[in-house]
């Protein structure tokens, strides 16, 4: 009986989705990375961030809003790191599929302030080491090197999964401004060494609702 309330729950739920108005969203804007238990030496690491999603409204000024998104992330370090001068970066690109639940909250006649929250799942497509200096030396290769995600010599997992975290303000023209904090919850370190890294990344940015 649980099973038949829980199946119809549903079945109204995706009705009510497909009945009700819906719209699609482009953002995009600025990243800001570092990866957990790195130490404290760590500074922001600049990427970007490109999301196409659709908004299915679920309840009154309740939406669920699956997505597309390429999220550049990683982390900094700059001199005196491991007693050498110079700076290290590590850049990965990922393409993600978020799911978002998002509440409206009306302010009037100009828009709605909005919050939202929800699960991601991510392939890291590409990476790159860039290091200056007399890191270069520390680290056995000079300026630039890829990244691998794949055998034995793996330099980081390809498979990077957490929780996003929302908030903005719609106007009523469609556009939009938005911050996000993104908890990355995957072990992206390959060696079996009890020390878990994670991306942990703030963005903000812009973006259009249609």
């Amino acid at each position: 009986m649980k099973k038949v309330l829980l199946s119809f729950g549903v079945a109204m739920l995706l009705a009510g989705a497909a009945q009700a108005q819906v719209s699609y969203g482009l953002r995009g804007g600025v990243n800001l990375g570092k990866i957990s238990n790195l130490g404290e030496n760590q500074s922001n690491n600049t990427s970007f961030h490109v999301t196409g999603y659709a908004d299915l409204p679920v309840a009154p000024n309740f939406s669920i809003q699956p997505g597309l998104s390429l999220q550049g992330k990683g982390t900094k370090f700059d001199s005196n790191f491991e007693n050498a001068s110079g700076s290290y970066t590590r850049n990965t690109m990922s393409l993600e599929i978020p799911v978002n639940a998002v509440y409206y909250i009306p302010t009037g006649y100009s828009g709605s302030v909005f919050l939202g929250a929800g699960p991601y799942v991510g392939m890291n497509l590409s990476g790159k080491d860039k290091i200056k200096g007399d890191l270069a030396n520390t680290a056995g290769f000079e300026n630039e090197r890829d990244l691998s995600f794949s055998g034995d010599n793996k330099d980081m997992n390809r498979i990077d999964a957490g929780v996003n975290f929302l908030a903005g303000y719609r106007f009523n023209g469609g556009l939009l401004l938005n911050a996000g904090y993104g908890l990355g919850l995957t072990n992206l370190n390959p060696v079996s060494n009890n020390t878990t890294y994670a991306n942990r990344v703030w963005s903000f940015g812009v973006g259009f609702q249609f």
